[in-house]
């Protein structure tokens, strides 16, 4: 069995609430610094250990093992110096994962000069997505690989329906290859279909490739 895994979290308002909640759910070990007690009362079921203290404090945040954790999440509130300061000093104590929320851009590019791995702006990251999935409904899930590549998984389009891979050459026409094809009413999954593999009702295509091209396919659906 692997061992459980033991997250940080500097900073427990309602984003940092909600991560405790879920990393908990996931089986994770969860360790919580606030300094409003009410914070930490909120979640403290949900916590490993529960800890009332200043997470901008270099003292304090030396005696937790920042270093030794899979990873430290840092959401400070609206105001950017506590934050800057608790990355400074977790970066300082080796902590090896550091992912924080930002508040600005400027904000953002602070913390990127200061070597965290993932800047999170979650209201604009589930406006887009929100935005997205309403202006594309066939679109089930998008997860980018790298700047230039994304999976997206997308229900198969009417005109679609009843023809072949080969028949409609989706490489060639949008650039993306098929890498999976699931059926959403039994769970299952066919893995690299061949080319003679006819599209169902109600089937969702797993494909991978450039931006541009699921743009592409996008638009098609």
């Amino acid at each position: 069995m692997p061992p459980v895994k033991h997250f940080y979290i500097l900073g427990l308002g309602s984003f940092g609430g909600a991560l405790a909640r879920r990393l908990n759910k996931n089986g994770c070990r969860v360790s919580g610094v606030d300094s409003s007690r009410e914070n930490v009362e909120e979640v403290k079921d949900e916590l490993y250990e529960a800890i009332i203290a200043d997470a901008t404090d270099f003292e304090t945040l030396k005696h937790l093992s920042l270093k030794e954790s899979n990873g430290v999440f840092i959401s400070m509130g609206e105001d950017i110096t506590p934050s800057l300061l608790a990355t400074l000093h977790a970066k300082e104590l080796g902590a090896r994962r550091i992912i924080v929320k930002g508040v600005t851009q400027d904000h953002g590019k602070l913390l990127k000069s200061l070597g965290v791995e993932r800047v999170i702006f979650p209201e604009a990251e589930i406006a887009e997505t929100l935005a997205d999935r309403m202006t594309w409904p066939n679109i089930i899930d998008y997860l980018p690989i790298d700047p230039e590549y994304s999976f997206m998984e997308v229900a198969v389009p009417d005109n679609m329906i009843g023809k072949s891979l080969m028949t409609l050459n989706l490489r060639q026409q949008f650039g993306v290859w098929v890498v999976g094809i699931k059926d959403p009413m039994t769970g299952k999954l066919e893995m690299f279909p061949d080319g003679g593999y006819s599209l169902g009702l109600d089937q969702l295509l797993l494909v991978v490739g450039k931006q541009s091209s699921l743009e592409k396919l996008r638009n098609e659906s």
